[in-house]
């Protein structure tokens, strides 16, 4: 009885010394590869960004897990059901892992293209369709990996298998119908794809929509925010800039022209109106130099339109510019020739 005793010892303790052996090969192998990963990433010319290794640790190790898994000996199990069942849960792991890993390089090559570009400077036209093009790309890729994904790890499952075939062989008009039932969500993911194409908006346009004013500040597959100059959101379907009309400030340069109007009587001198236009002009920082007109464009029985045409780098630029130069001339005006404010004039004279 005592040499059975000493006979089974070993095989009660070989699972769990076969396990403890696999994860320490998983340890010491997810260690060698995330000090890769670091080590690469500190070297400025390689394309892994520094926190790559951070980024994509929590995907590697169970990856590896996943891996390891399936090279195991299941049969050390009492149980075939649970071995089954920790097989498919492993063929999941590997699935998601794969796909979070993918998701984070794209990331990474789309941060290192657009690092080649300057969004910020004042003449960003190129630099603001390159960013339009790989966000939407990003965000396709991102949305055709995950639906893949799914589809794979449904398909991982033998019982499912089996019944989407059976729906694939039968249901051709159920397909039809959710087809036409879900034509707007294709339509709208479409659109994305076309505006990505096409660009009539791109990333940081400056764009009027129902009347309010604002930036486009992100772009997706489905919808676009554009944030409004009182810091609110318009969260906008990407089939609106398809459909409707609406107005880009920025749609093939960044620098823009800005108006203001101002009403004076007619025994105004424009003379000293333009050179006082010129010389808070060039007291302004958000002056370009490049636009410097002054005109008169109407005239009605009561006063007279006259219109400061002026430039600037981009459009936020514009806006100051035009909310500065009409209060100096008002405050021009008050000063120096107050007779010239609108009148109403009344006659006395009797027949």
């Amino acid at each position: 009885m005592l040499n059975n005793i000493v006979m089974d010892t070993p095989t009660l303790f070989e699972p769990v010394q076969y396990l403890i052996f696999s994860s320490i090969i998983v340890i010491l192998l997810f260690w060698v590869l995330y000090k890769i990963l670091e080590r690469l990433g500190k070297d400025p010319n390689n394309i892994l960004p520094l926190n790559f290794a951070k980024r994509v640790r929590w995907p590697l190790f169970l990856l590896l897990v996943a891996v390891f898994v399936h090279t195991l000996n299941l049969k050390v199990l009492d149980s075939p059901r649970a071995a089954s069942l920790i097989f498919q849960l492993a063929t999941v792991l590997i699935i998601g892992s794969i796909t979070w890993i993918i998701i984070i390089l794209l990331k990474v090559v789309k941060k290192h293209l657009l690092s080649k570009y300057d969004i910020t400077k004042a003449d960003n036209l190129k630099a603001r369709k390159i960013y339009t093009q790989y966000i939407i790309l990003e965000n396709t890729l991102i949305f055709i990996v995950v639906v893949l994904a799914l589809g794979i790890t449904l398909m991982s499952f033998s019982a499912i298998r089996s019944i989407g075939i059976s729906i694939l062989t039968s249901a051709g008009i159920a397909g039809i119908i959710i087809g036409f039932a879900a034509q707007k969500a294709l339509g709208t993911i479409l659109a994305g794809i076309q505006i990505a194409i096409t660009q009539p908006i791109r990333f940081d346009d400056v764009v009027i929509i129902e009347g309010e004013w604002g930036w486009i500040e992100e772009i997706t597959l489905t919808y676009i925010v554009v944030k409004v100059w009182d810091k609110r959101r318009l969260i906008v379907p990407t089939t609106y800039f398809l459909e409707n009309t609406f107005q880009n400030w920025t749609r093939t340069q960044a620098d823009i022209l800005g108006t203001v109007y101002i009403y004076v009587d007619y025994s105004i001198s424009l003379a000293p109106l333009r050179e006082e236009l010129t010389r808070q002009l060039k007291e302004s920082p958000y002056w370009d130099g490049n636009v410097n007109v002054l005109q008169v464009t109407n005239a009605t029985d009561k006063s007279v339109e006259i219109r400061a045409l002026m430039s600037a780098r981009n459009s936020p630029d514009a806006w100051e510019l035009r909310v500065f130069i009409r209060e100096k001339l008002i405050e021009f005006l008050q000063k120096r020739f107050p007779d010239s404010l609108p009148k109403i004039r009344v006659s006395t004279d009797k027949d």
